[in-house]
């Protein structure tokens, strides 16, 4: 029997606010094996029980169940269709029809928006970063169809309908190149509004708009007010309909928000509060008149994917008094977000509470490494009753909670913490023998989640927390195994685009707020664009995302983008070496100088090393979409970059004159060096960690890739030794010395309890998590085919350590569950792997000696190795 399961739209369960046909993947269950889909059928109807069916595919004779297309079908604006799907198997079988699954529309012309930009504030509230309330009571004549809202802020916000939060977003409309384009939220209001007397309305404040941002601190970097803009699209029952939106009758009011800003927190004051500011009853004789602002239309664009909301509940672990007689609450867990507390005191009571990461080496408080950021929640009571407290506007970076002020007893069950951060789908587990490369697996996913809070940031905690490009290059490939990445990355890598400069060279930061402050900086004014590794976000995030899902969208959509920033290159290359400008090389590398960040490879190799690297994926991306011409061009000027960086790079002895373990790393993993030295490449490679006793000394750009260079070239037991080191410097020793994510040092706290430098020094730094992908392409064995990506076909080939007892790994593709387990004993290797319907595996072996039992898979052995070829279903193998 067979069943499909998890219908999507463009890799979402839910779909609100889209103004194009979305694309449709779906996966399929079954209980036995080499099972393939040879047709399917869908249908879009107007309701759930498809009583009015507006498209039939009709059966239609393929395999495809990943990005199905459906063309000549016109969408209309504010509009729900509901979707359904059956598939026919080949051994003849027809699932029943699918769980329906619906997608929402949003405003499909720029014509349509009819709402108005306004504001509660105004320019002498430029200095100011305090809440407004904006509303208006509106007066519905009939029963409701249907009713979608389309808001959005210059600044954040949340809307509210009749006295209520209408949904779980947290820091809407989120962070984008705003000087360029702004997103608006929709909302399903259907059950919502009603027949009579509601009342819309929505709480603003600075956010990344108009609050502090930026290594420049710079206040009111696009704008000095913030504004809300809105529109509600209501049918009636009786087929009559109605657009309500912000204009000149709506009303505005401050708010009981004081100060709300990213780094520094929020003050409340609950005496301020207005009962009924979102609801009917309300006086409205002391609200005031808002102001309407210019505003181009043309800047809004739906964001119909990945939202920003609260995820996970943490209570706090203990209350601790450190020696300084501070009052901490540990939160066991080091996480992004806020924390709630309830409080019953007196009216103008005060609570304060500022969040922090660590304690120092005595146990106390140690607020350093936040480089100013406040990180601090105030609350005025509003007095005799319990109140319940969490900040609007903000977020912070911490495990602990410093109680400054609290009036009367402070009892933990008062207090709680959430995590907030971008709502992707956990697709990637991984779980061993070894507990510390668990903590470590848990490690990485919490450092995803502490800083993909709707854009990759940095950091979390400190006056920073920007769009580095280079960190999320780096972590992109393990991030797409651990979450549902494809909607994040995409919305985020369409503002790289938008940044990059007429020349193509792409900003270190996105969003861009380095630029304006270039002149007043030593370090960048050298350049705020244009750097190795960073500006290669451009190209290695969409061919991530094309290798993890198998979607030649992505490619359509940058494609311009990615040709701009080779170009870039190309433009300021000299014979094929490029070097420009300010470069960050191999940032934070343990062979760096003493007193720099900069690593000891020369830029001249990391350069020219991505310039190859890029160029050759772009010419694989420009083949897959059929630009045939491109790929000849590109592909020619990538052989000479290889060319010329062996010629440059390598003497002739066949060594590289960069002694470097990154220049090794490099060479190898971006496949620049001559096949005839790459055994003596990959043994001084093992000879320069073993100078380092053991050690890697690389920094962002080496790191990801060392294991891998090992691995690749038959040194599979030199990257586990290296992998399970757990003294400074090695991802374990993070671990021994209790971390709950990664550091953005390796000796960020170093053996004798003393901290690294407190100018940068966050201990929420994703960029060291590279590693997660080495543990599922690798150890785990989890690979993709370039030639049919997505994991429509899947190669697995585990390298099997003997420092492990077992490994047990899975990851959720867009076709299913691709789930592996090995155990060793006695030299003979247990492998069960299961193999998503509709696709297809190679299993490759290159420690095999002897097969036990093949599982009636067909083994043959092949330059060393022993291959078998699967379908879908469950296989164990056992070998030595």
């Amino acid at each position: 029997m067979i069943k499909v399961s998890n219908l999507s739209m463009n890799y979402l369960e839910e779909l609100i606010g889209t103004i194009k046909m979305p694309q449709f993947s779906w996966e399929i269950e079954c209980d036995y094996r080499n099972g393939k889909q040879v047709a399917y059928q869908l249908q879009i109807g107007k309701d759930q029980w498809f009583k009015d069916i507006l498209f039939d595919s009709n059966i239609v004779k393929s395999e495809e169940s990943a990005q199905v297309e459906i063309n000549d079908f016109e969408l209309e604006s504010a509009s729900k269709y509901w979707i359904r799907v059956k598939s026919k198997s080949n051994y003849d079988e027809w699932s029943d029809w699918s769980l329906a699954r619906f997608f929402v529309t949003g405003i499909l012309n720029i014509n349509e928006w009819k709402a108005k930009l306004i504001s509660a504030e105004t320019l002498k509230d430029a200095e100011k970063s305090k809440g407004t309330y904006v509303r208006k009571s509106v007066f519905l004549k009939n029963d409701i169809e249907e009713a979608y809202a389309y808001t959005s802020a210059l600044g954040l916000y949340h809307f509210h309908v009749n006295g209520k939060k209408i949904s779980q977003d947290e820091m809407a409309p989120g962070w984008t190149a705003y000087n360029k384009r702004f997103l608006y939220q929709t909302y399903d209001l259907t059950d919502i509004l009603h027949k009579g007397e509601n009342v819309l309305g929505a709480h603003i404040g600075a956010g990344w708009y108009k609050g502090t941002m930026g290594l420049a601190l710079t206040r009111n970097i696009y704008g000095k007010q913030t504004a809300f803009i809105g529109q509600v699209h209501i049918r009636y029952k009786n087929g009559e309909e109605e657009i309500i939106k912000t204009d000149e009758s709506w009303i505005g009011q401050d708010s009981p928000v004081i100060f709300s800003e990213i780094y520094d927190g929020e003050i409340y004051d609950g005496r301020l509060n207005i009962e009924n500011w979102d609801n009917i009853g309300e006086n409205e004789h002391n609200w005031k008149s808002i102001h309407v602002l210019d505003f181009n239309h043309d800047k809004l664009e739906p964001q119909d994917g990945t939202r920003v909301a609260i995820i996970d509940e943490i209570l706090p672990k203990r209350i601790l008094s450190t020696p300084r007689g501070e009052t901490v609450l540990d939160f066991g867990q080091n996480m992004t977000g806020w924390v709630e507390f309830c409080v019953n005191a007196q009216k103008g009571s005060r609570v304060e509470i500022q969040c922090f990461e660590v304690l120092d080496q005595d146990g106390n408080v140690y607020l350093d490494n936040l480089r100013g950021a406040k990180q601090t929640l105030i609350y005025y009571c509003k007095g005799n009753e319990t109140e319940r407290y969490a900040p609007h506007f903000t977020f912070q970076g911490f495990q602990y909670a410093w109680i400054k002020e609290y009036p009367g007893e402070i009892d933990i069950n008062n207090f709680v913490a959430y995590t907030v951060h971008s709502n992707m789908k956990q697709t990637g587990y991984f779980e061993c023998s070894n507990s510390d490369l668990n903590q470590l697996q848990h490690n990485i996913l919490w450092g995803l989640k502490g800083n993909f809070v709707d854009i990759p940031t940095d950091c979390p905690q400190r006056n920073e927390r920007l769009g580095w490009t280079g960190d999320a290059q780096i972590f992109s490939r393990t991030a797409s195994f651990l979450m549902n990445t494809y909607s994040f990355f995409s919305k985020w890598i369409k503002d790289v685009a938008l940044e990059q400069t007429a020349e193509g060279s792409v900003p270190h930061v996105v969003p861009d707020i380095l630029t304006e402050i270039a002149d007043h900086d030593k370090l960048l004014s050298q350049g705020t664009d244009g750097a190795a590794a960073w500006g290669d976000v451009a190209v290695i995030i969409p061919w991530t995302l094309y290798l993890t899902y198998g979607d030649r969208q992505i490619i359509r959509d940058q494609y311009d983008s990615m040709k701009a920033w080779i170009d870039y290159m190309n433009k300021y290359s000299k014979d094929n070496i490029w070097n420009y400008k300010l470069q960050f090389g191999d940032w934070v590398a343990l062979d760096a100088e003493e007193g720099s960040y900069f690593g000891a490879t020369p830029n001249e190799l990391t350069c020219t090393a991505y310039y190859a690297y890029s160029t050759g994926l772009f010419a694989k991306m420009a083949r897959v979409i059929g630009r045939e011409d491109d790929y000849k061009k590109y592909n020619n000027q990538y052989q000479n970059i290889v060319k010329s960086f062996r010629e440059n790079f390598f003497n002739e002895k066949g060594e590289l004159i960069a002694q470097t373990q990154t220049s090794h790393v490099l060479a190898l993993y971006f496949g620049l060096t001559p096949d005839k030295y790459k055994e003596k490449t990959v043994q001084r490679l093992v000879e320069l960690i073993e100078a380092r006793g053991g050690h890697l000394v690389t920094g962002f750009v080496g790191t990801p890739y060392i294991c891998h260079s090992l691995s690749q070239n038959g040194r599979s037991k030199e990257a586990y030794e290296l992998l399970l080191k757990d003294d400074f410097p090695s991802w374990l020793y993070q671990v021994k010395m209790g971390a709950t994510t990664i550091w953005e040092h390796w000796d960020g706290i170093k053996p004798d309890g003393t901290m690294w430098s407190p100018n940068m020094n966050s201990f929420n730094h994703y960029a060291y998590g590279a590693i997660g992908e080495w543990l599922y392409r690798v150890v785990a064995g989890i690979e993709i085919d370039e030639d049919k990506p997505g994991y429509k076909h899947i190669i697995i080939q585990p390298k099997v350590g003997q420092e492990l007892d077992y490994v047990k790994a899975s990851y959720h593709s867009i076709y299913g569950d691709i789930q592996i387990r090995w155990t060793h004993e006695d030299q003979e290797v247990l492998l069960s792997v299961t193999i998503p319907f509709n696709t297809t595996a190679t299993i490759v072996l290159d420690t095999c000696q002897e097969m036990i039992d093949a599982d009636e898979i067909f083994f043959e052995e092949t330059d060393g190795l022993v291959i078998g070829h699967i379908g879908s279903g469950t296989y164990t193998i056992k070998y030595k």
